[in-house]
């Protein structure tokens, strides 16, 4: 469904977006004057270590906004196993009929059956879906979506110009604005997932990215297997750790840009960080609505003690490298005050050279680190005055300090009273005083009524009456006029309403003592606050009418994962190999493979291009090459799209898709949806099949997915018997559905676009040599995690085992895979070629299913270990992911 209100109307300003953990995080978020607040409940939220809400909570908090003019939008932004379909929607029925405002949703199954079972919920594209190209707005305008949340790797001129292109969807844009920054692009990151089993997709992250990490490289030997390994000098060690987002000063430009939502990120900060935070945005965003573009200078220094990892405009804002990244610490920064320039031993003072405006008192938390002994950092709380000279400070510290160690404020005691007051204060910040006009009548009796209509400011007029059990009596002697009447009517502090016109049908004779009559209008004013929450509600017949229609299709959705009946493919079991150069496409073709899936890494963009050589063959070149090749074999050819396919890359290849056929490409294969949209659009004809970039986690989605796509690939973080179930009830639906399986390879962790080796080669990682020249990343463990940059500059950061199911061949075969395929991107020619050989006889020696099969199979199994990159694993094949 559209979202009735797809702009803020006052002043044309973005609404503000405030995050909710916690009920108390809620009530400081709309105190603090957001526009709307995001929660979740205790289940199928992205952050699930946050406390959040239980449903009584979440339906108090939905009633205490709506009675104050603010939205409530609910995430249900994980992926969804096939046994809790019906729960998810069962509990996406129970949001509606308490009248949230919209539901964020990651699985795109879900958001189908959302759309067909509940048409006027209103969903929001989740940043967990990826999106980042105007195709893909386009794509969710078709799945019933109001509104995407960008992804946050997009410059603001890109965004800008998605804005531009989709203007025609009536689907509104948000971006985060403020908060913590992942690594990875959200919805792709599996780096938490392949170290611990806790997915991210799953609400899970045990955030990985904030770990420390050595820089590690080596040769490689004919496989690509790291030989000599040696750690690269790096002053830093936590490489992935990226500052957080601020974009405060850049608020004018955001405004400016139709972008209709501001997000601040942080369900899992406290309700103080909340309160502050919103706080200074929602000042600095009046004041440019009253042309004040003078920013408020203070909100900085509290924005930065509420919480920081640094501060960075992000990819919004164009900052990149060490500008987006803070490596040398993933924690809190605080506000930086000054360095210390002397230590007296004998009195154990510290003077600092002031640095700051901001002058640290008793009760503050403070900081101390030596930017050359980073390991010697301190804390602790002031508990005595600061003795203050012209440019410096003394403070007595608790341990000694070396000259020029930086000194912060990492919490303040005057920021804590301003977030309380914040939160005690409420109606000095309300942001939305609805509207009310009123009509005061008394009869001839002396019976009050009061009347009036509700403007809750969506077109809407909503009539409340209240009549009181007092009586107007005749004036002995100081009558009741009519205009003292109306100025005790108008009084409506404390509650969500502002008073406008007031119609007086009385005759002003009569009496009533004060008291009463403001017992009366209180009364009125708790009956118009009843009425404006339940008319945020659908009626009992709209819901009744939404639980008659799922539970008549209830019933294909078990609540919990029965055996499944083994439908085997319609076909023998096919091999597939993703190659990524000629080399491994003709070593894949030569050795016996069924289909070579091609992805070419060639830059587009022109930030890759200022720091690469272009590459000596052209696209349609190497696609014409790799063809021939495969043709030689009378194998087909797919052409990979890359998972992240920006405007860049859609300006420069989708024009050539339309030719695909007279070049011999056999179909296109790709990784967000946003492609299927445009290939759809461009070249309805062209076949397409779908990487595991397209999150499927459950048989919905392939059967949402396969309307257009011939042939998914499941999601690696289903277990065996997940992919069982799911295989299962989508042949239920479509004999001939179409599913491939990654049986090997190095699954991809992270896909980012900060350029991780930049910061120790600057630029001068050939990606054309990154085959013979191997990097990779040492946790503290001593797991290394291969690092690849692509053409364009990113980070592709793979697990640190291998994939490796070829002795589970006989179980995939039986549960009805159609296709296994080998993920060799990033491998040498010889480990394609051994891989492709190995994988094929184990095929043949699955399908004949001799005596001694299991015995061929370890064999082969053995083989694979001596290619492999590392040790091998069988990834959540067996076990599945951690729930809790």
């Amino acid at each position: 469904m559209r979202d009735p209100a797809p702009r803020p109307a006052k002043n044309n300003l973005p609404e503000l977006l405030a995050p909710a953990g916690s009920p108390e995080a809620f009530r400081a978020a709309i105190a603090a004057g957001a526009d709307a607040v995001y929660l979740s409940g205790k289940r199928f939220g992205a952050r699930k270590f946050a406390a959040n809400f239980s449903d009584a909570e979440i339906e108090e908090s939905v009633d205490f906004a709506h009675a104050r003019g603010v939205k409530v939008y609910v995430t249900v932004n994980t992926l969804i196993h096939d046994r809790e379909i019906k729960s998810t929607v069962d509990y996406l029925i129970w949001l509606y009929s308490i009248g949230v405002d919209a539901v964020l949703i990651q699985d795109i199954g879900i958001a189908a059956l959302a759309h067909e079972m509940i048409p006027d919920l209103v969903i929001h594209a989740s940043t967990q879906l990826t999106i980042h190209n105007a195709e893909g707005v386009k794509w969710a305008a078709e799945q019933g979506f109001s509104r995407v949340v960008l992804a946050r790797e997009l410059p603001l001129a890109e965004v800008k110009q998605i804005v531009q292109d989709t203007k025609n969807t009536c689907v509104g844009l948000e971006v985060f604005a403020h908060g913590a920054l992942c690594y990875g692009y959200s919805g792709q990151c599996l780096l938490s997932s392949v170290i611990g089993g806790r997915s991210g997709n799953r609400g899970m992250c045990a955030q990985p990215c904030r770990k420390p990490y050595t820089l590690v490289t080596a040769t490689t030997d004919i496989y690509g297997r790291p030989e000599k390994l040696h750690t690269l000098p790096a002053r830093d060690t936590y490489l992935l750790s990226p500052k957080d987002l601020c974009t405060y000063r850049h608020l004018p430009a955001l405004v400016a840009s139709s972008i209709i939502s501001l997000k601040i990120e942080g369900r899992m900060k406290s309700a103080e960080y909340v309160a502050v935070v919103v706080s200074a945005y929602r000042r600095a965003l009046d004041a440019i609505s009253a042309e004040n573009t003078s920013l408020l200078p203070d909100e900085m220094n509290n924005l930065l003690l509420a919480f920081n990892r640094g501060f960075t405009g992000g990819y919004l804002f164009g900052d990149r490298h060490q500008a987006l990244m803070g490596r040398d610490a993933p924690d809190n920064r605080g506000l930086y005050i000054g360095r210390v320039s002397r230590y007296e031993a004998k009195t154990r003072t510290a003077s600092v050279r002031i640095e700051s405006e901001m002058i640290p008192k008793p009760g503050d938390g403070l900081f101390f680190i030596d930017p050359e002994k980073p390991e010697e950092q301190f804390g602790f709380s002031l508990n005595t005055i600061p003795v203050r000279t012209k440019e410096e400070i003394q403070l007595v510290v608790p341990q000694q300090v070396s000259t020029g160690t930086k000194v912060y404020i990492t919490s303040s005691v005057d920021l804590a009273a301003h977030a309380r007051q914040i939160i005690n204060h409420p109606s000095a910040t309300l942001r939305h005083p609805v509207p009310l006009d009123l009509t005061v009548s008394a009869d001839n009796r002396g019976r009050l009524t009061l009347a009036g209509r509700i403007h809750p400011g969506d077109g809407r007029e909503i009539p409340v009456s209240h009549t009181p059990d007092i009586m107007l009596v005749p004036a002995q002697s100081r009558p009741l006029t009519a205009e003292m009447m109306e100025q005790q009517m108008r009084k409506s502090g404390g509650t969500p309403f502002v008073i406008n016109a007031v119609t007086m049908q009385y005759s002003g004779d009569l009496f009533a003592p004060l008291a009463e009559l403001n017992r009366a209008r209180r009364e009125f004013l708790a009956v118009a606050e009843s009425a404006l929450v339940a008319a945020s509600r659908p009626s009992t017949e709209q819901v009744e009418h939404v639980k008659t229609r799922w539970l008549d299709k209830a019933v294909d959705y078990p609540g919990t994962s029965p055996a499944a009946s083994l439908i085997k493919s319609p076909a023998p079991l096919r091999l597939g190999v993703c190659a990524d150069s000629l080399n491994t496409v003709r070593m894949a073709a030569e050795s016996g493979c069924d289909v070579v899936y091609f992805e070419p890494d060639i830059p587009v963009s022109t930030t890759a291009l200022s720091c690469r050589l272009p590459h000596p063959v052209g696209i349609k070149e190497q696609i014409r090459m790799a063809v021939e090749v495969c043709h030689e074999h009378e194998i087909p050819l797919v052409w990979k799209f890359p998972r992240i396919t920006r405007t860049a890359f859609s300006k420069t290849v989708l024009p050539i898709v339309p030719q695909i056929s007279e070049m011999g490409i056999a179909g296109i294969m790709v990784e967000n949806p946003g492609m299927i949209h445009a290939i759809r659009k461009i070249a309805p004809l062209t076949t397409i099949y779908g990487y595991t970039g397209l999150n499927v986690f459950n048989h919905v989605t392939v059967k949402e997915l396969l309307s257009h796509v011939q042939q998914l690939t499941l999601s690696p973080e289903l277990s065996g018997n997940e992919c069982r179930f799911l295989i299962s009830a989508a042949r239920k639906q479509e004999p001939g559905t179409s599913l491939a399986m990654i049986v090997q390879g190095i699954n991809e962790a992270i896909i980012s676009d900060d350029c991780l080796l930049e910061t120790i080669l600057h630029c001068k990682a050939d990606a054309g040599k990154q085959k013979e020249i191997f990097y990779g990343l040492r946790d503290s463990t001593g797991h290394i995690f291969p690092v690849h940059i692509d053409s364009e500059c990113r980070t592709h950061i793979g697990n640190s085992a291998e994939l490796c199911l070829v002795d589970h061949l006989p179980e995939i075969m039986d549960m009805g895979i159609t296709e296994v395929v080998i993920d060799a991107r990033r491998r040498t020619g010889a480990c394609v070629s051994e891989m492709t050989r190995i994988y094929s006889s184990a095929i043949s020696a699955t399908s004949i299913r001799t005596t001694d099969a299991k015995k061929q199979l370890q064999a082969l199994k053995d083989r694979i270990k001596k290619c492999s990159t590392g040790e091998i694993t069988t990834g959540h094949f067996i076990r599945g992911l951690k729930e809790s």
